[in-house]
């Protein structure tokens, strides 16, 4: 069996005897190459977000599956979309081999079950109006490879991001987005490169996929949840841009609404 571009070797040697600062700049090196392999795929993110988008303007969902990194890249994604944008708990859910207590402490041999996926994947009523994205660095996970599979023969679209050539993920995949960012500096971390290849892309599909369903305005989280201060004090800025009023009357607007569009009333845009 051929060697995975994952699990090659690493361009670098005797890391141990490297200085910090020669780590860091060495890994930094490595890090740049990243954003320009992903520049060469937004075609297929772009095919793959409009039919997102589609998928959910008639109720659709969107399902990330992965183990391990990958599955924890997609639960982030996904735990970030209500607060962000706006969008009911349930919209963008993220599975991960093992169950939620994988997201702290890897469980043995999670992902290894070909059936485990699906099994979890019926948990949320997965159906065709949904689109399911499996998530593997070495796109031979067989608990997101089957997941896929079992999408496939129910008429799921599916999607795959994996950072190896003509993976049995990709072939499963209708959407498959390979992104090959060559060997890790540690030989075989996947969380490193490949882990950073996969957020940008899941940062991609998200972002655009919610401003396509008008979750933003202008270029402000209009829709996001005052789940903190922070956010509170972010919409009342918001608000105060928009209205021209002062922050007091800014803050009670905003908390009276619950949401920076609700607050502005639609009549003006946010700046």
């Amino acid at each position: 069996m051929p060697k995975k571009t994952t699990e090659s070797d690493s361009h670098y040697d005797a890391l141990e005897k490297m200085s910090a600062l020669e780590l860091l700049i060495n890994i930094n090196k490595e890090d740049k190459t990243v954003a320009n392999t992903v520049e060469g795929l937004i075609p297929l993110i772009e095919d793959l977000v409009s039919i997102i988008v589609d998928k959910m303007k008639n109720g659709g969902r969107l399902f990330y599956v992965g183990a391990g990194t990958s599955g924890r890249l997609g639960i982030v994604d996904a735990s970030e979309c209500p607060p962000t944008f706006g969008v009911e708990h349930g919209k963008v859910i993220g599975l991960i081999a093992g169950g939620d207590g994988a997201i702290r402490k890897a469980v043995e041999f999670a992902e290894d079950d070909p059936e485990g996926g699906w099994r979890d994947l019926q948990e949320h009523k997965v159906c065709e109006k949904d689109v399911v994205i499996g998530i593997a660095a070495s796109g031979t996970t067989p608990y997101v490879v089957g997941a896929l599979q079992r999408c496939n023969q129910n008429g799921i679209v599916t999607a795959a991001i994996t950072c190896n050539k003509k993976s049995p993920l990709a072939a499963e995949a209708t959407h498959p987005i390979e992104a090959v960012v060559g060997p890790e500096f540690v030989t075989g971390s996947t969380r490193m490169k490949a882990g950073t290849a996969q957020k940008l892309i899941l940062n991609m599909i998200s972002t655009a996929v919610m401003i396509q369903l008008g979750r933003v305005q202008g270029n402000k989280m209009v829709d996001m949840q005052l789940s903190n201060n922070k956010l509170v004090e972010r919409g009342t800025r918001m608000i105060v841009e928009s209205l021209q009023v002062d922050e007091e009357e800014a803050k009670r607007l905003l908390l009276l609404h619950g949401s920076v569009r609700k607050a502005v009333g639609g009549k003006r845009s946010i700046k």
